[in-house]
């Protein structure tokens, strides 16, 4: 018998549920792997999330880039830089909306000049 999880405030456990939860979003950030499927995205983002039978609610969080929403859905971190590369909007951005912070607070908080 292991050690009792506790938790972690303002943290989500990408354990096994939470990876099945996201089972649908995490397939469709993989197929943004591939720049055809990315330009498909780019194009016609409902036909897109359409293919990934996708709930209402996880399309919602696609549409609205809600990047801590899509993380408490299941997204793997992973599989998010995907989407955020699609969409523009880097991994420190993507940290920064997330903590409810503006990209400029966030970076303050960083050690690294300049960063993206």
């Amino acid at each position: 018998m292991g050690i009792p999880l506790r938790e972690i405030p303002d943290t989500s456990i990408f354990d096994l549920r939470l990876s099945r939860r996201g089972k649908r979003l995490n397939r469709m950030c993989a197929a943004l792997c591939s720049s055809a499927e990315r330009e498909a995205f780019k194009r016609d983002e409902q036909a897109f999330l359409a293919r990934f039978e996708l709930t209402d609610d996880e399309k919602n969080l696609v549409r609205t880039r809600d990047f801590k929403g899509l993380i408490e859905a299941g997204m793997n971190i992973y599989a998010m830089l995907k989407l955020g590369s699609a969409t523009g909007n880097s991994l420190y951005r993507m940290g920064a909306q997330m903590r409810g912070e503006s990209y400029e607070q966030f970076l303050a908080t960083r050690n690294i000049k300049d960063a993206v």
